[in-house]
């Protein structure tokens, strides 16, 4: 792959000691060499030059990006950042990233480009008296009654693997973080000597094949987990019971594709397929899975841990709900996954028609915290196409306590979403294992990248929270939010949206057709309702 991806290179180099051996027998001019030598020096030069990816990994051809990337925007999104990967919102945003991450003006002259009149046009609504914050570090308390609460950013990096990434990008998401003091989540699969070089916060995220913490049979490991949850860096434990790419999909890591590196991180043999299961082997019911909660908290030493998930069906999340009243038992967090959240590779169907959307996810939790009156002891963080500071505030205001971003922080490393993260063959270095493709990804010039995107979203947060005159985003709410229906109709996102009063669910004021008809079916005991004739 390496003479490939060099091909144009070698080729102009080769046409240049042609011309020169021709020119020095007198059989052309040395006029003819001077061309192409003028293109082997800028070949060479984007080898060894440290801040443009997609030149190091494709020397001279890869300035065709960059020349129609000069010529129009919309050249650009056309031909280099995915005609297939959904409509002109998300391109733009990518555009918003890289000019951030890059300390590049983002104001755009006349005006806004999106359609105001155009149905599911949202703003948030400002105030004649806005506020003046002294700073943008908005910061919440996760586990305040904990040994080690942990004092999180609103806005974070969402959990993405070693494995899926390559070492590079997790040593520049991890020194990013440093710089910038917000939390890099994991991702399922363990702790990589990358994630501990620059010492950046770290959520530890464990799955169903307790990577990092499990014995040779793939059950979970006490031992191993207590060594590497007990470290200063590790600040949260999320127990991953889905994530909203492929809810429900257990994953293969082929033989062929487990590195050395791999292997010693993850705590899996050379040689054979890495399975991770559909399901955990720990527990098998909510009273189980909050019983492992507590048992992990311990081990840690009193750490937040919590839940990341994709909601399903409404009956299981309620069970989870039942058995926390049940036992006295709280997650410390709930990280909520929507449907459309990303991944490297998975099926079709399951990326476009399985799991529930962020925006109703979310209110379901929110909601079911508030109605059994434990929701002022459980944040909730949220995952899902969350990019700009507007879907930040957007997402707090629905009921998050916090965001996280993992396309957001991968467009940030230069990812230019060229759809080819399963194939290993990823042109900007971020999402590949093959190491002459991950050292384009310069570590020192990415990590200030995504230290500054981190930096200039929450700065723009600030100045939203500011115009709709709030002191905090803690005082985000639906009613700061407008969304228009149609030509003619707009509404507060409070009066569309759904929400439950404190205790609610406990007096049986259920509301809501989704909590009269599977409240009373959800069981502490099991997933799996409590059937009767009028379950439909």
């Amino acid at each position: 792959m390496l003479a490939t991806r060099y091909l144009t290179l070698w080729t102009v180099v080769f046409l240049t000691l042609a011309l020169s051996i021709l020119a020095a027998g007198q059989h052309v001019s040395w006029w003819w060499a001077v061309i192409p030598l003028a293109f082997s020096v800028l070949g060479v030069r984007d080898v060894v030059q440290r801040r443009h990816a997609v030149l190091r990994n494709y020397p001279l051809i890869g300035h065709f990006r960059f020349f129609f990337e000069a010529i129009r925007p919309e050249i650009r999104q056309y031909f280099f950042e995915g005609e297939n990967d959904g409509a002109p919102f998300t391109r733009k945003k990518r555009s918003v990233v890289y000019q951030r991450a890059k300390a590049e003006v983002d104001s755009r002259p006349f005006g806004t480009e999106l359609d105001v009149k155009l149905a599911g046009y949202e703003w948030i609504g400002h105030s004649l008296s806005p506020t003046k914050l002294a700073s943008h570090d908005f910061r919440v308390t996760v586990g305040a009654e904990r040994a080690q609460p942990y004092s999180m950013s609103v806005f974070n990096v969402s959990a993405m693997s070693f494995g899926s990434l390559s070492a590079n990008a997790i040593r520049a998401l991890n020194q990013g973080a440093k710089k910038g003091n917000f939390a890099h989540d994991t991702g399922e699969g363990s702790i990589s000597a990358y994630h501990r070089e620059f010492g950046g916060d770290l959520v530890w995220q464990i799955a169903s094949g307790y990577f990092g913490c499990r014995n040779p049979d793939g059950s979970f490991n006490e031992d191993k987990f207590v060594a590497q949850a007990q470290s200063s860096q590790v600040k949260m434990i999320e127990v991953k019971l889905s994530q909203g790419a492929k809810p429900g999909h257990g994953g293969v890591l082929p033989a062929a594709k487990i590195t050395p590196e791999i292997s010693a991180t993850r705590g899996i043999p050379m040689g054979v397929d890495c399975i991770s299961p559909a399901v955990h082997s720990s527990f098998s019911t909510p009273l189980g899975l909050l019983q492992f909660i507590e048992r992990l908290r311990t081990l840690s030493g009193g750490k937040p841990t919590g839940i990341k998930l994709c909601i399903g069906h409404p009956w299981e999340f309620f069970g989870i709900a039942k058995a926390m009243l049940e036992t006295g038992i709280v997650p410390d967090f709930i990280t909520v996954d929507g449907a459309e959240g990303g991944t490297g590779a998975a099926p079709l169907e399951f990326t476009d028609h399985v799991g529930m959307p962020l925006q109703e996810g979310l209110l379901m939790v929110h909601n079911t915290l508030v109605g059994i009156g434990v929701r002022d002891r459980v944040k909730i963080g949220a995952s899902g196409k969350i990019i700009t500071a507007f879907d930040v505030a957007r997402t707090l205001a629905l009921g998050a306590d916090w965001c996280n971003s993992a396309r957001g922080f991968m467009f940030a490393l230069g990812c230019i979403q060229s759809q080819s993260c399963h194939t290993d063959r990823c042109p900007t270095g971020v999402a590949t294992q093959n190491p002459t493709r991950a050292r384009a990804l310069v570590v020192p010039d990415k990590a200030e990248r995504v230290h500054r995107f981190h930096q200039s979203t929450l700065h723009a947060l600030q100045e939203l929270v500011q115009a709709a005159g709030l002191p905090h985003t803690s005082a985000l709410r639906p009613f700061h939010i407008v969304h228009r229906i149609n030509d003619h109709e707009i509404q507060l996102l409070s009066e569309m949206l759904k929400y439950l009063a404190p205790g609610d669910l406990l007096t049986g004021n259920y509301r809501y057709q989704v909590y009269e008809k599977y409240w009373p079916i959800a069981r502490a005991a099991s997933f799996h309702p409590d059937v009767g004739s009028s379950f439909h």
